[in-house]
């Protein structure tokens, strides 16, 4: 029995924490007691005030991937206020506002570490349901405090409402990487957004601020009026309109394609132009259909990307600060948390949910 105590989630470290978890694979979310570790000479443990909801949360939750252990406390788009730092820290200091994404550990020594591509290490400890150094599963940010290595700590500036910066620690970072990497950030650039989520209308934010023309592909014309007046999209396709299709073929410079479900990706192939780049940031589960020829006929690409390491989702972070660049969101208290994640599996929300932690979470 003493065994079973010492380990149970809320015994296994010092520090209490009051939180959301599932607990089995129907996803739905209840209160849920555990701990967090001490602050350790290089941690800052800071007051969670909100975390975003992502589509990979309510994957996870129902064990749509597979890989979840149960209970899960889901959330990596966290933010808060600094409580307390370790010794050694030298990044922030007590009421500091700061996030922590999808990335709490990494190996620091392979080649991608040093090339600060902590998210392409193969030892990365994810936010929640990883196991940490210590051999304890790691909990996420529908929580009320968090406790992180300094060296994932990303600083958020004063001007940014944390809220609505929120998202910007995994959409935002999403698909400002790839923009980044392939050389789709050069002012006159043609890029095509496929899908308006949560990810797609943070690709559209940073594409417009770096000077691209933008020209989003969404399977739902009522997305149209928003897409163009207030998220200031240049152009807008309808895919399952062939007429619209074809009139596009061949114009854009790259594609941030964001869906998660299986879609046709030849169609997304012909809107290249030579040497166009269409690059998948969505996951669908299932194999997608790619021909050959259509890649060969213009030396066209198709690529992936995987959130970004930490030093580029800082300056991800300075980018949109100098920009104004926030997420459009809903904001939520804690205890609608289960009708969010039902209304996500629909689309229904413009573009993000945030949980208001600090002024909901409450132990009930």
């Amino acid at each position: 029995m003493l065994g079973e105590m010492a380990m149970s989630p809320e015994n296994e470290h010092p520090v209490k924490a009051l939180g959301w978890a599932a607990r089995d694979c129907s996803g739905h979310l209840s209160p849920f007691k555990f701990s967090r570790r001490a602050t350790g000479e290089k941690d800052v443990t800071f007051k969670v005030l909100y975390c975003g909801i992502c589509h990979s949360d309510l994957h996870n939750v129902k064990n749509e991937w597979g890989t979840t252990s149960y209970p899960v406390v889901p959330g990596h788009e966290i933010v808060g206020v600094v409580t307390e730092v370790g010794t050694k820290v030298t990044k922030c200091k007590v009421g500091d506002k700061v996030g922590v994404g999808c990335l709490v550990g990494s190996c620091q020594s392979c080649a991608n570490c040093k090339d600060d591509l902590e998210n392409y290490c193969p030892k990365m400890i994810l936010s929640y349901g990883s196991k940490f150094y210590d051999g304890t599963i790691t909990y996420g940010g529908y929580s009320d405090v968090m406790v992180s290595d300094e060296h994932f700590v990303i600083k958020i500036p004063d001007n940014l409402p944390l809220d609505g910066v929120a998202p910007l620690l995994c959409a935002g970072i999403t698909v400002y990487s790839p923009l980044k990497y392939y050389g789709l950030d050069k002012a006159g650039l043609h890029l095509g957004v496929v899908g308006l989520g949560g990810l797609g209308h943070m690709a559209v934010k940073f594409a417009k601020a770096m000077g691209l023309k933008v020209t989003i592909i969404s399977t739902s014309p009522n997305k149209k009026k928003e897409a163009m007046d207030h998220l200031g999209a240049d152009e807008f396709l309808v895919s399952r309109n062939p007429e619209e299709m074809q009139s596009a073929m061949g114009t854009m410079d790259g594609i941030i394609d964001t869906v998660s479900a299986v879609h046709a990706l030849m169609p997304l192939v012909g809107l290249l132009k030579t040497h166009g780049k269409l690059v998948l940031v969505g996951a669908p589960e299932k194999p997608l259909e790619l021909l050959a020829m259509p890649l060969l006929m213009g030396r066209k690409i198709v690529g992936g990307s995987l959130i970004g390491g930490i030093k580029e989702t800082q300056e991800m972070i300075d980018f949109a600060a100098k920009h104004d660049i926030v997420s459009d969101i809903e904001l939520i208290p804690m205890d609608y948390v289960n009708t969010a994640m039902e209304r996500l599996s629909k689309a229904d929300v413009k573009y993000r949910f945030v949980i208001d932690i600090a002024n909901s979470l409450k132990s009930s």
